[in-house]
């Protein structure tokens, strides 16, 4: 199975105190080059303009693109934007379509992007919560537009909520988004009552939520929806800052949980989609974390 990465996103510079680092990035990619000496790593493609206004304004685009920085700017108290970020933003948003790609074309039935920065919170017009461009709704597009399929799954298991991901797509019926997080937490979005057109489910969770309610909410409540909905490909928000060593969350969960939720993901895919999965790195921000989860997450998604 191909991870789809690029060096540039190495270069998206954002402070040496700043919790979504490079380090992150390096971290995920030496884990899983250990754990799979056969590892093929595809350089991803930067994302056109018409990809990418496919979810996002001009506006947006005209700030991460046409911004230059000198140094490292703030878009808010979070998000930075650094000379590298751009060609950053563009390679982690391609590295989704080229996996959508490279996936609906039978090319492969699965492909983990290994990016930053992470995507899930920037809507149409912002970025925010370390987020430039929408990679994972970016994908979701480019699999609706090129390909016209009329379900398309999101599934969301990072601790934040993505509140940019729900939002571009609340009301179009062929996306379905399904997300567990962490509530309260930022950016406090998520309850149970945004339903969008009834393709959107949240299932939000106290702080101190370990395995066994995890695993019980998505086995009785968010599987089920992704079932019934059947899915034609199943897209992967992949965050592991739900893992008990994350320092910006109280979620109480290790990587056999990742591991577990991965396993009924590709089951699902498998009767629905036939087993096409695209699953995107989001957030985690402790390395020792990262690296676990990442190498659990693509033992998983490898297995039929």
């Amino acid at each position: 199975m191909p991870v789809f990465s690029h060096a540039s996103c190495l270069d998206h510079d954002t402070g040496p105190d700043h919790v979504e680092r490079p380090e992150r990035l390096a971290a995920v990619i030496e884990a899983l080059r250990a754990a799979f000496p056969g590892l093929e790593l595809r350089q991803a493609p930067a994302a056109t303009r018409g990809q990418l206004l496919r979810v996002h304004d001009e506006s947006l685009l005209a700030t991460v693109l046409e911004s230059h920085p000198s140094g490292r700017i703030p878009l808010d108290s979070d998000t930075v934007l650094s000379p590298g970020s751009a060609q950053a933003a563009l390679h982690a948003a391609g590295a989704g379509v080229a996996a959508v790609d490279a996936v609906l074309n039978g090319d492969i039935r699965r492909a983990f992007c290994a990016v930053r920065p992470p995507g899930h919170h920037a809507t149409a017009s912002i970025a925010m919560g370390f987020c430039l461009f929408n990679n994972v709704a970016v994908a979701a597009a480019h699999a609706l537009e090129r390909y016209g399929l009329p379900r398309v799954s999101i599934v969301d298991f990072d601790v934040h909520h993505g509140n940019g991901t729900q939002a571009i797509f609340d009301t179009e019926p062929r996306v379905q988004y399904v997300s567990s997080h962490q509530l309260p937490l930022f950016p406090d979005t998520g309850l149970r009552l945004e339903r969008g057109l009834g393709n959107i489910v949240n299932a939000p969770l106290p702080p101190g939520t370990g395995s066994r309610r995890f695993c019980e909410v998505w086995r009785e409540r968010l599987l089920p929806e992704l079932d019934a909905f059947a899915p034609q490909l199943v897209l992967i928000s992949a965050g592991f800052d739900a893992h008990w060593r994350d320092p910006l969350a109280q979620m109480q969960l290790d990587a056999e949980d990742f591991a577990w939720l991965t396993g009924e993901l590709v089951a699902l895919a498998n009767r629905h989609a036939d087993g096409r999965i695209v699953s995107t790195l989001e957030g985690g921000y402790d390395l020792q974390a990262l690296r676990e989860c990442s190498v659990a997450h693509l033992r998983a998604l490898s297995t039929d």
